[in-house]
């Protein structure tokens, strides 16, 4: 598996913006009866990319025991920053062999199930790697898990994916917490919805963490133009045809979004990051394309976090990644409900309910 965890020299901080995150230096959360709790607890970070969830739950010094991930430049780029190379393919380990751990993490493959995708759900050999987790789950039985996916799992084939998702992971004992939480309202200038589906061993009350109703400017984000290589500015051609195709006056600064359609949109927030975006997919200020460490900044890592792959992989990567002060919150939250218990509340249970439901009928 790889260098063990040493120790390395950044985390999250208090707070959640860019600009509260980017000077990381391995900070832990003030809150000492949640790093006391924390320290005890072991994470498996399972389809890790870069290891943004693990980040997350390293600031409340939990100590990641296993990694898997299957892309070798974001191997490359994981072992650079935590001193740790991933295990490739998790389909060459059995569940058993993987160490004890207390809280199971996945950000399992999303293209089978998004809109950008072709949508194949079950039908894409990567949609079947949720099983990958539900054997990890039987054979290690951690305490919880944390899973991420695109928005559209929970509607996906009329939600009988999500329907058999939340049954697996039910019959294996777990109480289920999910919501669709979108990166722009948790303090970072990025439209990202996205489903985190929160498991517990037990029947305890959770609550993911409120919106704080606003994001940092993108001029918090962006680097200089007179800094940014020429390379990366559009040329005169196509500059002229996305002004062509405006329908309004851009705000400054801006993230001019092409959809499938040709369509473009100024935005002061960048649309979500896609690994499989066109180099013009988002361009800042009808100008360029963002560069490497701007898309990581969208994502919430410090600039701390070092590149050390190719363009063309770090968009990849920043596409595939989390929103990492996303998952800081929820980690919070998570580690509290460990710690004290709260009642399941029965509205919980109602809400439960009716959502099943709701899937039967097929809404």
């Amino acid at each position: 598996m790889g260098r063990q965890h040493c120790g390395w020299n950044f985390s999250t901080r208090e707070v959640i913006t860019y600009h509260q995150v980017k000077s990381m230096k391995f900070g832990q959360t003030s809150n000492k009866r949640l790093l006391t709790f924390g320290e005890k607890l072991r994470t498996a970070d399972l389809f890790a990319g870069i290891g943004g969830i693990r980040l997350g739950f390293d600031y409340f010094g939990c100590k990641n025991v296993f990694t898997s991930e299957i892309d070798s430049h974001a191997q490359s780029m994981y072992e650079h920053n935590f001193e740790e190379r991933p295990f490739g393919d998790i389909n060459d380990i059995e569940p058993n062999a993987i160490p004890d751990h207390d809280i199971l993490l996945g950000g399992f493959p999303c293209q089978a199930f998004s809109i950008a995708g072709k949508g194949l759900g079950f039908s894409d050999t990567r949609g079947t790697l949720f099983f990958n987790i539900e054997k990890i789950l039987k054979a290690k039985k951690p305490r919880a898990f944390l899973l991420e996916n695109v928005k559209r799992l929970k509607t996906h084939d009329n939600h009988k994916t999500f329907r058999v998702i939340k049954s697996s992971l039910k019959d294996l004992g777990y109480t289920l917490h999910y919501k669709v939480l979108n990166t722009l309202d948790f303090g970072l200038p990025q439209k990202r919805e996205r489903i985190y589906i929160v498991g517990f061993d037990e029947e305890i009350g959770f609550s993911f963490p409120k919106s704080t109703g606003q994001h940092i400017s993108l001029s918090q984000i962006l680097e200089p133009n007179d800094q940014i290589p020429e390379n990366f500015f559009l040329s005169e051609r196509i500059r002229r045809k996305r002004y062509a195709a405006l329908k309004t006056n851009p705000v400054y600064p801006s993230i001019w979004h092409e959809n499938i359609g040709g369509n473009i949109s100024p935005l002061p927030y960048s649309c979500a990051l896609r690994a499989g975006g066109s180099h013009n997919y988002l361009v800042v200020n009808g100008e360029r394309r963002l560069t490497g460490r701007e898309m990581l900044r969208l994502q919430g890592f410090p600039d701390a976090f070092q590149i050390n792959v190719s363009y063309t992989q770090v968009k990849k990567i920043a596409g595939n990644s989390v929103s990492v002060p996303v998952i800081r919150l929820i980690a919070e939250q998570m580690l509290f409900s460990m710690m004290e218990k709260p009642e399941f509340q029965r509205q919980e249970k109602q809400l439960e309910l009716i959502d099943g439901i709701n899937c039967s009928r097929g809404r």
